[in-house]
């Protein structure tokens, strides 16, 4: 092997496969200077001001002159004097193809009364405020397999109760954006197909009332979906007591599930990628975006999302557009957060992290380039709003923060019964209800980190493996998983303090 990576003929930079040491040569260029694993060298001199492509792209713009054999980082490349705002071609639904054949693959999942498929069968506990976050704790805590194995121990088709808090809930205006952001990614909980069912525990006087999110999301309350507030119940003991008791009347008919062969068409995966580094848009992403594709063949659905971390590269996505409609909504969302970070103070390009720039990423727009391959090649077939229920089969994009856990807590709350999570510095993440399978994008952190991680993809980097076996291979975890597979953050009990759901608005 090569010890660089070339991505595009008319690429300004090569990736380091390992580390250069100065004086080595490269495509007969001189290496000037150190240059880190997964870190970018210049194959030609580039002048001030020159835009500098990867991936055939922009990813930035030269903020000094830059010599043939250096290394191109956060010292010499940024967004340019215009943070990025260049000219791109959204050219809606210019590379929309043809459906793909229809693949049929099974998975063993669980069906619902409704007709949905879970890959998992929980009971949740669910707050409308932080004020119950501590009973909702507490109740949870009770039928711990770790501290109470008697508990569950005539449930074995029961995967547990978990108790999914949050900060938020009051301080709030009432009839904002913010509330209904709360309240959408409350339903999609209550309602997802991993749980049998849900308790809803509140304290009484907050800004999100149980009893007009009830009304609001058309829901009421039944064997499935109980609701009480602390203040009515008489305290804390007494609502504990409460919330012990109907879950206990919840555990025979949850437990009467059985897995059966179901269609794989009713996956429906979040895509996710966290401490992202330089291989990212080399290995892990686009091997995950051939899983995607064939996931769509099958039938099923990935939900894209991060907005802030596809920004620059979003022009990828509108040729991918079924109409021009989608497209026009994802370019409406990439201006809606233009104008959020402005107000705030900020601009796109903070992210990416230190931690993503350690690894090679220099600014937003590499790190969106390699993030939207994720996506795989499908046709884009419609973009959702945070938590919104994704109804599209296909590969779809949902408008979310770049930050994980919260993103995630979308796309569940959308419906995705699956993460798939790509890290290149590592990751300790998982999600409840649904598993996450964290996928590495390069073989050093898989040996550090096996512990977390659930596949190597660095064995693209390392010339064992194609994106395309990777992608089948991916794909093949993702029905075993769905069927019952623990993923790695499963074994090590993550998923209840990764409920983080977006809050946006003023707290009052």
């Amino acid at each position: 092997m090569t010890p660089f990576i070339r991505l595009h003929p008319a690429d300004d930079v090569l990736i380091a496969r390992a580390q250069l040491i100065g004086g080595a040569t490269v495509e007969n260029i001189t290496v000037k200077g150190m240059i880190p694993p997964g870190h970018k060298i210049a194959t030609r001199a580039i002048a001030m001001g020159e835009p500098v492509r990867r991936y055939n792209q922009i990813i930035g713009f030269a903020s000094k002159p830059i010599a043939a054999g250096e290394h191109v980082h956060t010292h010499n490349l940024d967004m340019g004097p215009d943070k990025g705002d260049f000219s791109r071609d959204y050219a809606f639904g210019a590379d929309v193809k043809p459906e793909p054949a229809k693949r049929e693959a099974t998975f063993m999942g669980i069906k619902r009364v409704d007709g949905r498929v879970a890959t998992r069968n929980y009971i949740g506990i669910l707050t409308s405020v932080n004020c119950s976050a501590t009973a909702a704790r507490a109740i949870a805590d009770h039928f711990s397999r770790t501290n109470n194995p008697a508990a569950l121990a005539s449930y074995p088709n029961v995967d547990g109760v978990v108790a999914l808090t949050h900060g938020t809930g009051c301080g709030m205006d009432n009839e904002g954006l913010g509330i209904q952001i709360l309240q959408r990614t409350l339903k999609g909980y209550a309602t997802h197909a991993n749980f049998w069912g849900a308790l809803v525990v509140g304290l009484g006087c907050e800004a999100m009332q149980i009893n007009a999110w009830l009304a609001q999301g058309s829901l009421t309350e039944g064997d499935n979906l109980r609701v009480f507030n602390i203040q009515d119940t008489g305290g804390t003991t007494k609502t504990v007591a409460k919330g012990i008791e109907l879950v206990n009347a919840m555990l025979p008919k949850a437990n009467q599930v059985r897995r059966e062969p179901c269609s794989a068409a009713h996956i429906t995966i979040g895509l996710q990628c966290g401490g992202s580094d330089g291989y990212s848009g080399i290995s892990a992403n686009p091997a995950l975006g051939a899983a995607v594709d064939l996931l769509v063949a099958h039938g099923g659905t990935a939900i894209l999302s991060e907005t802030p971390e596809i920004y620059g590269a979003e022009h990828l996505l509108t040729r991918r557009a079924v109409k021009r409609e989608v497209g026009e909504k994802l370019v409406t969302r990439i201006k809606w957060w233009e104008h959020y970070t402005q107000v705030n103070d900020g601009e796109m390009n903070n992210n990416p992290s230190p931690g993503n720039k350690a690894g090679g990423l220099t600014t937003i727009l590499e790190k969106s380039l390699g993030a939207v391959a994720k996506g795989g090649t499908s046709n884009l077939e419609a973009v959702y709003e945070y938590a919104e229920q994704v109804d599209a089969h296909g590969f779809v994009f949902m408008d979310t923060p770049g930050y994980d856990p919260v993103s995630a807590t979308g796309q569940v709350a959308g419906g995705a019964n699956l993460i798939c999570f790509t890290t290149g510095r590592g990751s300790a993440y998982g999600c409840a209800p649904s598993p996450s399978l964290k996928l590495s994008t390069n073989s050093v952190l898989w040996r550090k980190q096996e512990d977390d991680m659930d596949i190597n993809c660095g064995e693209v980097i390392d010339g064992k493996a194609s994106v395309a076996e990777m992608g089948q291979r991916i794909f093949e975890l993702v029905l075993a998983t769905a069927s019952g597979t623990p993923s790695k953050s499963e074994l090590h009990g993550y998923g209840q303090n990764e409920f983080v759901p977006w809050q946006v608005g003023a707290v009052m």
